[in-house]
């Protein structure tokens, strides 16, 4: 058994786990923050994708003590207050989800791509940045339109002062 310590969506946790205990595992039945979703077990879907220090990293292929003293959040840390993210907000209001499972990492990657790109995004960079992220029910046409819609609401100030 481990001890690990990090925040979660601005909350500082601790707990005993495992070596063995994925982050995913840990996130949704340690701290029962449930919109993480594990859908394939081999990092191919995308549905358990989190930031950890503000990148996105699917949370399915990381063990929870690596994380120890990270920053983590998750699809239920995006939100503030009752207002919507704007990537949130997007997905809802241009239809980018059916059944909802692979949406919360759907969300959390186009934030990332988002932050690291900026937010003057075309098709062809959101369909390329979203090969780890599988959808069973759509074409994508959506999400990509969604994703689109909330990079621009996210502003193109979003791109990282590295630059």
């Amino acid at each position: 058994m481990a001890k690990v310590q990090m925040t979660v969506n601005g909350k500082s946790v601790a707990g005993t786990v495992e070596d063995r205990t994925l982050l995913v595992d840990y996130l949704r039945d340690g701290r029962n923050l449930t919109g993480t979703h594990v859908g394939c077990d081999t990092s191919q879907c995308g549905a358990c994708v989190v930031h950890v220090d503000g990148k996105a990293v699917k949370s399915c292929t990381m063990l929870a003590v690596q994380a120890d003293g990270s920053d983590i959040t998750t699809i239920e840390g995006l939100a503030a207050g009752g207002d919507l993210h704007p990537m949130q907000a997007a997905f809802r209001e241009n239809h980018g989800l059916q059944c909802g499972f692979c949406t919360p990492g759907m969300i959390m990657s186009a934030v990332d791509m988002v932050n690291r790109l900026g937010g003057d995004l075309d098709e062809g960079t959101i369909r390329a940045e979203l090969e780890g992220n599988i959808c069973r029910c759509t074409g994508y046409h959506n999400i990509v339109k969604s994703i689109a819609a909330g990079a621009s609401a996210m502003g193109a100030g979003s791109k990282q002062a590295a630059e």
